[in-house]
């Protein structure tokens, strides 16, 4: 320190110092305290706002505000109370909720002044009416209930003032106080002896029962503030308190609440006295609590009968129940049957499990039935027990209910009544209805987890809990009621198993979760018994094993299964080699066969059922030692691969079929593992007696049959004729399902046993069987005629199975003896001797599939080529009899391919048919299968998809449907072809192609594709199998070539592949029939072929330029006296019904004409005039096409007449003159004196005419002239020729141009006045016409001649852009002409020279929309570097700056932007131009002809560009006059206007840095507050320009910390907390910049005003936070009366956010207080 004195000196000035000071201090404290009086008032004004959310947002910020002026706030609180009497009351709530708040928070920091009137003004709140309101009154009470937290003996005072004897006190004050003892036991409870003895008179001073109810409900709290301080003595202040001390005062008020109360007041009251006699009776003496229970007990009981909730009835009950028991009443035991029935009818009440009262309700009961067992087993049982026997299902789950808690709440009390509760349990057993059903389940489960199961009778518990695993859907539990919450099994149930799929809603009281089904929750706990509880594998083993066979439990094997390989392998780790069944006698366990029987039969469909497959395959393998010793190593290995291949699928891929062969041999290969004829024969006789039990199950039947047969296959002769036999007699015929199953059993036992299965079959045959049904005197008697069918159907199923069964060397000796022949038998009966045949449809599919199957054993066999089959002739007309037989379009069941497969079985074998014969055989085949109607596909017609048959709506039956049609269609290939082999000559083919030539030319599609397909396989075949010995002429190749090569364009993509196969196959054909080897590849011939993939494309000109190849091809190979037959048939061709079929013959024709023209030179002008008068007759686009070669050849002499003759054609042109117009582009030469014809007339003619359609019309209309329109859509069609190319590259500068102005001209320019008159009419007559736009017109031609001057790119990036979308425009047709120019620069700059010398000739155009035109092309220009490269940029640059003086603003405009766009072509450039650059872009600043400022904005634009490349010099002597100039732009009301004066801001601060920094620093100060506001600006552009804007002014603010927060705060796509950012920004301008305070926030009161709310907003926040972080010694910068006004005015505006933040921010303002 500087010492400059003696002491006295320094003291006196020290002590002059301190005096100022404190004088200082007082002043501020005074101003202080005015302030905070102020801001306190203005906060509590706005409590009056109609808003909740407003509301809140006051209380909060009165809370904020008591945060640092505790003491202050609560003063104005309490202040503002008392002077403002008529203040609303929900208004006095708020400021009491925030007064409680703050009172809560800062308890320890109130002096006893503040906390006194605090207590007193809540006090007189809660009072001040006589009237209940609660809300109101209910927050003074808090407010004193927070005050009683430390200052206990004021707010005690207060209270007990107004709580006088021989007074009765304030509802609110008694509430309180009770409130009060809650909150604060040890502070209220040693004054409740002088309030218990002050309110006992009180309480017969109570009239009303509204203050009665708040006396119970304070007596209430009083009890358990008492118990839970007595409870916690350890800690209470006075550890002397006992009991007694209030027994005496509670039993007096115990004595009114019962004696009077209760007796006289309404229902609310006698429900609170209820409420607290429950904790009351704890407090009574032991003596009078005894002698009060005979009355008290009874009185409470019957509260249930006279109230719906009784929820605090039941927990008042409770505690009396835990009262007496805790003194040891006898009382209990007399009331004991009273209390046990009110109860019980408590838990019968039907509850709705959602609602938390009933739940509530419930727990409260059973735990008094839980205190009640507890003291008297035996009396609850016997209550509980004979309860079971009712037949009322509340009752019975009630009383199930009970007993499952306290089963596990009681476990000790009823260990030894475990016998009498199993032997109680028999007729709930019994009970069908579900929710018993559920609630008996879950008794079991509670038995099973304490030991019940294991005692005698316990096992019939366990078959319950199967019985109800195995429950139908149908039957499943739809359970109700809440789920009981002990702690039994169920309650692990889910974190076992897993879940469960939805069951469907039964009815109305369903339930859709499975897990609450009784079969769900039936599973679940016979898994949990068996794997959690240990001691119930003694139980379950064996005994479930007893389940397994029976069907009533088949829906239960799944969980049987998994419970029982669970205590399988159990019992293996304990003793590995012991077996693990013991029977000792026990009958009831199925024998090893019985489990192998069932196990494999419920396997044939392993996913039904739960996986029952896979858990059946499991404990067979677990089992494995008791079934036979011999089967362990082979199942080890063998089931494991079955499991795997079942988890390799589902039950929608696995094939059904595959799975039953890998069972079937899994058996077959234990059967010879065993190898022991005793076992297979008891395994044998049980799979028989099993067979019954699948009745309802055929599939699984089916399958046992199966298995039967594979058994006996392994048995002897004698067992195997035994058991078929009993097989055909005990067989279930009148169900169609088992006559498969059958039939597969005798065919595989046939495999081993053929002799024993046709000599059973046969005596079975022979039999009366069928005999009693044959007569017509009988028909009646026995067995019905249908059921004798079935009988048929079912022995002539088991012929065919045999003989498909049969070993091929014995079948061919015995076929048509044995079984023809009986299955002819079988399928007719004899009536009076005649021979009658059946017309059952399933006995004619019996027979039908028989037959194939024989059949095909017989072709299988080695020796069919010389097996003479002497029916043969019968059995093929009996086939087509049954095909015939069938209706017609359709395909519903496998008859059709059966028969046919048999026919092509049949026709292999000799000997041979008839013709006759073969031609019925073809034409009923053929007539049948062609005739389906598939189901519609892409590229039906109309008419087919309307006549397509619906197959069902089921996708099973579609791909059934789809899969039986392929089949068949393939079996009719293998037919006709089986057919064709009888006759392999050109005849023999001819033959068969007749057959299908109606089918080739069908009007259905489904028929065309299939009759092509079935020609196409047998061409194929024909020249596989053809031998030719000598040359053979082939005299219809022609015509055949004709009939299929207009296929080739079928609408079905399968039929063109087809017809170019058949095509292919017919041109070998002639190689071959004149003498090539079959082996000859052709070249011509294979190039067919390759074209195949040209057919399926979807360009429908692909696909005839494919026809057309497949045209020059034939006309290569087809032979000269073949020609004029093929042209005949093609022309016949151009009248098919299919269009594309028509049009491929078109371009055939053509294709023939000029490829073999020369051959029909005199036909030729002929066939030109049939032509020609088919363009008048039809609109067919192929006629056109034939035209144009006529059009051509005229064209070249006389060019100018067909020009000017063409352009007379009608506008718009008709799809026939346009093409006309393009077959002149056919040679270059022509296209370009076409193209320089039209492009005279486009350029010479007048553009456009002016006329006023109205007399009142203010701007004429434009209207386009006729002949330069006509020459732009002549030239758009010669220009889409792609042979026009050379013709457009000669003169693209001039074609580019003149239609870049056509277009420009032609911008809302209305079509012809005749045009729009044949417009009208059309609309008027209902025809639909065509439009012509000028403009559209003209856009198309300049788009034609890009690509075909070779700039398809220019076309692409245009089109990807929307660039000629934009072109057509008024509104976008500059960005249209900027893209375009783009996209030229870019694709095309070799030939811009040329275009841009063109272009400079338009400066002087007189219309202005071709000069803005030419400017916008060439002003983008220069955003390119090809000017440059071009050495174009100087003459550029000259151009365009010789136009900133034209008339039109839009053109100067565009001249800036041009000048601007110099920084993107030629950057290095910049600085020698910038003088220039600058002067231009500053004028534009100026420019004062622009009353919408688009050419300031756009000078804006351009600076903002230059400013990084422009010489340093040149800007800094501008850059000041830029800022002033550019700052009235950033409040504009025109967004464009806002974000790019803002841009430009940040690009001249990032400019600025050097030596001018100094110089800026104002306008960037001068910036800062409405960067900042703005970046909560609506429009999104603005709100980046603010942020580039500000991270730019970072470093100019010389302030690292800020410049570092804007850097990280405003990076781009980085989303931005406002609020966070604007404090810290706030924060750091208040330590760097202190300054600055009074400006930044005078500048945030101008934005106060500003249109949008969200602006606003951020300036009231911009405010609050500079407040925040503002110093003390900053304090006289801030006009405080100023900023207060403005914050009480936005405290009205009508946005909410605004009137938030205002609150918010006077929240702040705390500083200054």
């Amino acid at each position: 320190m500087r010492g400059g004195g003696g002491p006295e000196p320094g003291g006196l000035k020290r002590g002059i110092q301190v005096h100022t000071r404190r004088q200082k201090e007082a002043r501020t404290t005074v101003m202080s305290e005015t302030y905070a009086k102020r801001l306190s008032a203005i906060l509590l004004d706005a409590v009056t706002d109609k808003d909740p959310q407003m509301q809140e947002q006051v209380c909060g910020a009165l809370c904020d505000f008591g945060e640092s002026k505790p003491a202050e706030v609560l003063s104005a609180c309490e202040e503002h109370l008392r002077l403002h009497e008529k203040l609303a009351h929900p208004y006095r709530t708020i400021i009491l909720r925030a007064m409680e708040i703050v009172v809560s928070n800062h308890i320890s920091e109130l002096d006893k002044d503040t906390a006194r009137a605090i207590i007193l003004l809540a006090s007189n709140e809660m009072t001040k009416v006589k009237e209940l309101v609660s809300d109101w009154q209910q927050a003074a009470s808090s407010v004193l209930v927070a005050v009683g937290r430390r200052f206990i003996s004021s707010v005690m005072e207060e209270l007990l003032s107004k709580f006088q004897p021989g007074l009765l006190p304030h509802p609110c004050t008694v509430h309180t106080l009770a409130s009060l003892s809650v909150s604060n036991v040890f502070g209220v409870v040693p004054f409740l002896t002088s309030i218990l003895s002050t309110m006992l008179p009180m309480l017969g001073a109570a009239k009303h029962d509204s203050m009665k109810v708040v006396f119970c409900c304070a007596l209430q709290r009083f009890s358990e503030s008492i118990l839970e301080y007595l409870a916690n003595l350890d800690q209470a202040p006075d550890p002397t308190v006992r009991k007694d001390a209030f027994a005496s005062d509670i039993f007096g008020a115990y004595d009114i609440l019962f004696h009077q109360w209760l007796q006289s007041g309404g229902a609310k009251l006698r429900l609170a006295v209820v409420e607290a006699l429950g904790p009351m009776s704890h407090l009574l003496p032991s003596e009078k609590l005894e002698e009060q229970l005979p009355k008290l007990l009874p009185r409470v009981l019957a509260f249930y009968k006279k109230h719906t909730e009784t929820v605090h009835v039941s927990k008042s009950l409770g505690q009396i129940l835990e009262a007496a028991v805790s003194v040891g009443s006898r009382t209990l035991d007399i009331h004991l049957n009273s209390l046990l029935a009110a109860l019980h009818a408590q838990i019968c009440v039907p509850v709705e499990s959602s609602s938390p009262l009933v739940m509530s309700n419930q727990k409260e009961v059973l735990r008094c039935f839980t205190v009640l067992a507890c003291c008297s087993p035996d009396r609850l049982l016997a209550f509980l027990l004979p309860k079971l026997d009712t037949s009322n299902e509340r009752t019975r789950v009630g009383t199930l209910q009970v007993l499952r808690h306290v089963i596990n709440a009681a476990a000790a009390q009823m260990e030894v009544k475990k016998p009498v509760i199993l032997s109680s349990m028999k007729l709930p057993l019994l009970d069908t209805n579900n929710k018993v059903k559920r609630a008996v389940v879950q008794v079991v489960s509670a038995m099973a987890h304490h030991g019940y199961l294991e005692q005698p009778g316990g096992k019939a518990m366990v078959e319950y809990i199967v019985q109800q695993c195995a429950l139908p859907p149908e039957a499943e539990a739809v359970s109700s009621g809440p789920e009981p919450t002990t702690g039994d099994l169920q309650s692990r149930v889910h974190s076992i198993l897993p879940s469960r799929p939805q069951i469907q809603k039964l009815g109305a009281d369903s339930e859709a979760l499975a897990a609450d089904s009784v079969r769900a929750i039936s599973v679940s706990t016979l898994y949990l018994v068996s794997t959690t509880v240990d001691r119930m594998g003694e139980v379950l083993w064996p005994y479930l094993l007893e389940f397994l066979v029976p069907v009533r439990f088949t829906r239960a094997l799944s969980p049987l299964c998994r419970s029982l390989v669970h205590l399988a392998q159990k019992r293996q780790e304990a003793g590995a080699h012991a077996p693990l069944i013991q029977y000792n006698g026990n009958v009831h366990l199925p024998s090893p066969y019985a489990i192998t029987t069932r196990l494999l039969a419920v396997s044939s469909h392993p996913y039904v059922g739960d996986g029952r497959g896979a858990a059946s395959l499991r404990l067979l393998n677990v089992l494995h030692q008791d079934i036979h010793p011999a089967l362990g190593q082979r199942w080890v290995t063998a089931i494991p691969l079955l499991l795997e291949h079942l988890d390799e699928y589902s039950e929608e891929t696995l094939s059904q079929k595959e799975w039953e062969e890998k069972l079937l041999v899994f058996l077959r290969d234990s059967l010879a593992v065993v190898s022991d004829n005793t076992w297979v024969c008891h395994l044998t006789l049980e799979m028989c007696k099993q067979l019954p039990n699948y009745n309802g199950t055929p599939l699984e039947k089916n399958f046992l049959y199966k298995c039967v047969g594979t058994t006996l296959g392994a048995a002897s002769s004698k067992v195997v004729r035994k058991h078929l036999r009993e097989l055909l007699e005990t067989a279930r015929y009148q169900e169609e399902r088992e006559h498969e199953g059958l039939a597969c059993c005798f065919g595989i036992c046939a495999i081993s046993h053929l002799d024993d299965t046709l000599a059973q079959l046969d005596d079975f045959v022979k039999s009366d069987v069928l005999r009693k049904s044959a007569g017509i005197f009988n028909l009646f008697k026995n067995r019905s005629e249908s059921e004798a069918n079935k009988v048929r159907s079912a022995l002539i199923l088991c012929y065919g199975h045999v003989a498909a069964g049969a070993p091929r060397e014995l079948l061919l000796a015995r076929v048509e003896a044995d079984l023809f022949w009986n299955m002819s038998e079988c399928f007719s009966t004899k009536v009076l001797g005649i021979k009658v045949e059946t017309q059952d449809p399933a006995l004619r599919l019996s027979l039908v599939q028989s037959v194939c199957m024989a059949t095909q054993a017989i072709c299988s066999s080695a020796h069919s080529s010389s097996f003479h089959l002497s029916r043969k002739a019968e059995l093929v007309a009996q086939m087509v009899e049954f095909i015939r037989a069938e209706p017609p379009d359709s395909l519903k069941t496998p008859i059709w391919k059966k028969a046919m497969l048999a026919c092509t079985y049949l026709v292999t074998l000799e000997p041979a048919l008839e013709e006759q014969v073969q031609a019925d055989l073809i034409h009923s085949c053929l007539h049948r299968v062609m005739a389906v109607l598939p189901e519609p596909e892409e590229g039906d017609s109309p008419q087919e998809v309307s006549a397509a048959p619906t197959v069902g709506g089921d996708p099973q039956e579609l791909l059934l449907f789809q899969s039986l049609y392929l089949d068949t269609v393939q079996v009719l290939k293998d037919l006709l072809t089986s057919l064709l082999l009888w006759n392999m000559t050109p005849l023999g083919l001819q033959v068969m192609l007749e057959h299908l030539s109606p089918w080739i030319k069908s009007p259905r599609g489904h028929e065309r594709v299939r009759a092509v397909g079935l020609s196409a396989c047998l061409l194929q075949f024909f020249l596989q199998h053809l031998q030719i010995s000598a040359l053979v002429p082939f005299h219809n190749l022609g015509l055949l070539i004709g009939l299929f090569s207009p296929r080739c364009a079928d609408l079905w993509p399968a039929t063109r592949r087809e017809a170019v196969s058949c095509i292919h196959s017919l041109l070998y054909l002639q190689l071959t029939c004149v003498g090539f080897s079959r082996d000859y590849q052709d070249d011509v011939a294979e190039q067919l072929l390759s074209l195949k993939d040209g057919l399926v494309h979807p360009d429908p000109a692909i696909l005839f330029h494919t026809c057309h190849s497949i045209a020059q091809l034939i006309a290569k190979r087809l032979p000269p006296d073949q020609l004029i037959n093929l042209l005949l048939t093609l022309f016949e061709s151009l009248g098919d019904p299919d269009k594309n079929c028509s049009r491929a013959a078109s371009v055939m024709i053509n294709c023939l004409l000029k490829e073999r023209g020369n051959m029909l030179q005199e036909k030729v002008p002929e066939i030109v005039s049939v032509l020609r008068s088919k363009l008048q007759e039809t609109q067919e686009e192929h006629i056109l096409q034939a035209a144009q070669h006529s059009v051509f050849a005229l064209a070249t002499h006389h060019c100018a007449s067909v020009v000017s003759n063409l352009l007379g054609s009608p506008l718009p042109f008709d799809s026939h003159t346009c093409t006309l117009w393009r077959a002149l582009a056919l040679e270059p030469g022509l296209a370009a004196q076409v193209l320089g014809l039209l492009l005279e007339k486009i350029s010479k003619d007048v553009l456009f005419e002016e006329s006023q359609a109205f007399l009142l019309s203010s701007t004429p209309d434009r209207v386009a002239t006729l002949l330069p329109l006509a020459a732009t859509c002549a030239l758009h069609e010669v220009a889409s020729a792609p042979a026009s190319g050379p013709a457009v590259l000669e003169l693209y500068p001039q074609l580019f141009v003149a239609l870049l102005l056509r277009v420009s001209c032609t911008v809302g320019v209305q079509p012809p006045r005749q045009l729009q008159a044949k417009e009208r009419r059309s609309a008027s007559s209902g025809l639909a016409s065509r439009s012509l736009e000028p403009c559209s017109s003209a856009v198309d031609a300049l788009q034609a001649v890009l690509v075909r001057g070779g700039n398809e790119d220019v076309v692409q990036c245009m089109e990807l852009d929307g660039g000629w979308q934009l072109l057509r425009t008024s509104a976008g047709h500059e960005e249209g002409v900027t893209r375009l120019a783009s996209a030229m620069a870019k694709f095309a700059g070799p030939r811009l020279p040329l275009v841009m010398k063109l272009l400079f000739t338009t400066q002087s155009s007189m219309y202005e929309v071709q000069r803005v035109t030419s400017t916008a092309f060439l002003a983008e220009l220069l955003s390119s570097n090809v000017v440059n490269d071009l050495m174009l940029l100087e003459s550029l640059l000259y151009n365009l700056m010789a136009r900133q003086k034209d008339t039109s603003a839009r053109v100067r405009r565009l001249v800036l932007h041009g000048l601007a766009n110099i920084t993107l072509g030629s950057p290095d450039k910049v600085q020698t131009h910038s003088p220039q650059l600058l002067t231009a872009m500053i004028g534009g600043l100026d420019d004062g002809d622009d009353p919408h400022s688009l050419v300031a904005l756009e000078a804006m634009v351009g600076l903002a560009r230059l400013m990084d490349l422009v010489d340093a010099w040149d800007l800094h002597a501008v850059l000041l006059h830029i800022a002033v100039r550019i700052r009235p732009f950033f409040d504009s009301e025109r967004m464009e206007l806002r974000s790019v004066s803002i841009g430009l801001f940040g690009h001249l601060n990032k400019a600025c840095r050097g030596d001018c920094k100094d110089v800026f620093l104002e306008q960037v100060v001068g910036g800062l507050v409405p960067l900042l506001l703005h970046l909560r600006d609506p429009h999104a552009p603005v709100v980046t320009a603010c942020r580039f804007a500000l991270r730019m002014c970072g470093p100019n603010l010389e302030c690292e910390e800020l410049a570092a927060v804007f850097q990280r705060h405003l990076q781009e796509g980085h989303d931005l907390h406002f609020g966070e950012f604007l404090n810290t920004t706030c924060k750091h301008l208040m330590r760097h910049f202190p300054d600055l305070l009074g400006r930044l926030l005078s500048t945030s009161l101008f934005y106060y005003k500003s249109s949008w709310e969200d602006v606003r907003a951020a300036a009231l926040m911009l405010t609050g936070f500079l407040v925040l972080h503002m110093e003390a010694e900053q304090r006289p910068q801030v006009d405080l009366e100023q900023l207060l006004t403005a914050l009480q005015l936005l405290l009205k505006d009508p946005a909410l956010k605004v009137r938030l933040k205002a609150v918010k921010t006077l929240g702040r303002l705390v500083k200054f207080a």
